[in-house]
Order: C-alpha cells, then structure tokens, then sequence
C-alpha cells in the first residue's frame, strides 16, 4: 500500500514558535503561572473603529462573497496607503489580499517558483520562510547573517548566494525574530547587486510601524529600478494588533497579481468580508501608543539581559522580539541536565523558571533564543529576573 501521506507534507518541519506556545498553554491550564515571552502577538485591542466596522459588516450583510483579491474599496485604500507612507505606487488591480500576511506570501512562493529555483534566505529567519518555499518546489539558500553584521545580510553575502537557478531573494524588515531594520544605504546597497539579474525581491514589512529611534523604508521605494521585480507583502495583524481577524495583502507586477488572484480562487477564495470591512476602518487607525510601549518595553528587557553574565544581546531597531546569544552557557548543567543546544535550554527554563522562549534553531542560529515583549511590562521584569536566577544556578 502506498504511503498514506505526500511527500511534500510530510517533509514540513512543525513551527517551533506553535510548539512552544502549546506547551506554554498546557502547562497555564494546569494552573503554572508561566511566563510567556513566546509568541509574536500584540497584548493590545484591535482599534476600536475596526471593531464596529466589523460588527457592522455582520448586522449590515455584509457577509457575501467578495472578489477573490479582496474588495475594491479595500484594495484602493491599501495602495493609497502605500504611496502615502512607503513612497510606492501600486494600482488596485496589483493588490491581493489574502487571509494573513503569512498567506500572501505563500501565494507569492506559488506564483513565483517552480521545481529547481532557488530563493536566498538571510537567516536568522521567521520559521514559515523555508517551509514555504520548499512547498513551493524551490530551495532556501541560507545565508547567515551574523551579529557583526546587526543580523543584516551584506552585498558581499548576497553576490556570494547567487547562482544560475537564483529565483528571489526574501528580505523581512523590521526583522523576525532579531528585531532587526534595514537602513536605505543598506537596501540601496543590496539593490545594487541585483540590478543586472533577473531576480525577484519578495520583502515582508509586516512590522514597518513598530521601530524604535530609526525608520523603516520600503525596498522597492529605495531601488525603484527593481520596482517591476519587488513584491511588497504586509498585513494587520501586527501593527494594528488584528492576529486573529487573518488579513494581509501582496503588491505585485501586474501579471503576479493577476496570477495570484486567480491561484486564491481556486485555493481559499476571498479573504473574510468582515474582517476586511475591518481593515478598512484599521487603517485611519493606528495607535502609536503601542510602539511607545513597546519601546519601554524593549529597553527594560535588553538592558536586564546585558546585565547577565554570559548573555550576548544586540538592541534592536524593530519588531517585539530579543535573539540574545546563550551559547556562553551550552556544556553547563540545569539540575544534572546538560544544556547542548538552545532547543534544551528552552526546555530547561520552561520547566525550571516557566519562562517561554522560543530556540534559536528555529530560526536557523542555534546559538541564540527568541523572547516576545509583545506581553505586559510586569511579565518583562519577571522574565528578566527568572533568567538571571535560572543561569545563576547553571554549573559547569
């Protein structure tokens, strides 16, 4: 009998991030005070002007079917949008919405790769990233960035990744899980390697709203001779704290819309009515009492971290997220257990100090661990004290 499942399913790695977290919320449901530090969500409200656009998408019936790319007046707003805030400009007809960022971009794989292309993958990166390129039939190729670098890919580490079968290059400003943010000398720089190759860019801004003290730019505004090759990929779930209504969108060349649309319709359909009445109302919307937060928020855990012994920990630019560097402490013991990859100190702080971090080996640097400040400033200062306790109890 022939294997039950497909090969191209069977090969998919679980998400790190979803493990942890269920873990997380087994051991909170038997009554453990955990603190979670391991998921990439806003601990805030959707706006509030989204909310009753929603509501009133449901006692307004407006719960039909909409085209498949997304409503007109949804897709309007967004490319507005991105003119007004990103510098790019876009025709209703070149967005997609879909049902979250991360289905965008596995629409974008699709319509993109076919079986033997390759797609440059700077790590550390997001979990889904190879995933879904793989799914797509292409290979990641992994480039390592480095803290030398700020976990930033170089022209250098770019030029040395490119080969006859290179299809794209996925950049993902502010960064996940390092928090990392692209300047404009530094995409310009990038763009620069690319400008005689017939190669796509696939960017993923997703948290272009949360930074600290720098600015984030788009790539396509930065290298607009690449504009006919870049595919800008956003969403809602992160700035405007929308992670369960499920909604983001592409910007495409004209032809990789179309084709994306099309790909939808035949895959999910529109994304959800209501929650794209929602994200129109969302976009007028934004709190920036977020970031200020957040902000507070990245200090205290950064500055607790250095504070550790043996801690390596950049501050960074964007995003919720901390990738400090543990492997000072790799070889040491927790209660008589050794400590051999990031994945088992996870393990050990979660049962030892019911802390949640996310392994470093999920993003593809195995010697760092991911922490969210996307929870409340109480679990910030908890956290940073369990982790000084818990490596001040390490023995060699």
């Amino acid at each position: 009998m022939k294997q039950r499942l497909s090969n191209r399913v069977r090969n998919i790695a679980p998400s790190a991030t979803m493990s942890i977290d269920a873990k997380t919320k087994s051991l909170m449901a038997g009554g453990k005070p955990v603190i979670n530090m391991s998921v990439g969500e806003p601990d805030f409200d959707t706006p509030v002007a989204a909310a009753f656009a929603g509501v009133r998408a449901i006692t307004s019936g407006k719960t039909r079917y909409t085209p498949a790319a997304g409503t007109l007046e949804l897709r309007k707003a967004i490319a507005a949008k991105l003119m007004r805030e990103n510098g790019l400009t876009y025709q209703p007809e070149q967005i997609v919405v879909s049902s979250g960022a991360k289905h965008s971009l596995f629409n974008t794989f699709l319509a993109l790769c076919d079986e033997g292309d390759e797609v440059i993958l700077p790590a550390p990166y997001w979990v889904s990233y190879p995933e879904q390129i793989r799914l797509s039939g292409a290979t990641p190729v992994i480039v390592q960035a480095t803290e030398a670098t700020g976990y930033k890919l170089t022209p250098q580490l770019l030029a040395a990744a490119i080969t006859p079968h290179t299809r794209a290059l996925l950049l993902n400003s502010p960064n996940n899980p390092t928090g990392a943010v692209y300047t404009e000398q530094e995409l310009r720089d990038l763009g620069e390697v690319l400008l005689d190759k017939e190669i796509y860019v696939v960017t993923d801004e997703i948290y272009e709203k949360l930074v600290y003290g720098v600015e984030q730019v788009s790539f396509a505004a930065v290298v607009p001779e690449l504009m006919d090759r870049t595919l800008t990929v956003n969403g809602f779930s992160k700035a405007f704290a929308m992670t369960g209504w499920r909604l983001g969108y592409v910007a495409a060349p004209p032809d990789l819309a179309k084709a994306m649309a099309s790909l939808q319709s035949h895959a999910t359909g529109n994304p959800s009515s209501i929650s794209q009445y929602a994200g129109l109302a969302a976009l007028d919307d934004f709190n920036p009492a977020m970031v200020a937060e957040f902000h507070r928020r990245r200090n205290t855990l950064v500055h607790g971290l250095q504070a550790i012994p043996g801690v390596e920990c950049l501050l960074p630019d964007g995003a919720f997220y901390v990738f400090p560097n543990v492997s000072h402490w790799f070889g040491y013991r927790a209660s008589g257990q050794v400590i051999d990859s990031s994945t088992r100190f996870c393990e050990l702080l979660l049962e030892q100090e019911l802390v949640a971090a996310v392994p470093g080996d999920a993003f593809g640097s195995p010697q760092n661990i991911r922490l969210s400040y996307a929870t409340s400033y109480e679990n910030v200062e908890a956290a940073v004290s369990h982790l000084q306790r818990f490596i001040s109890s390490l023995e060699a």
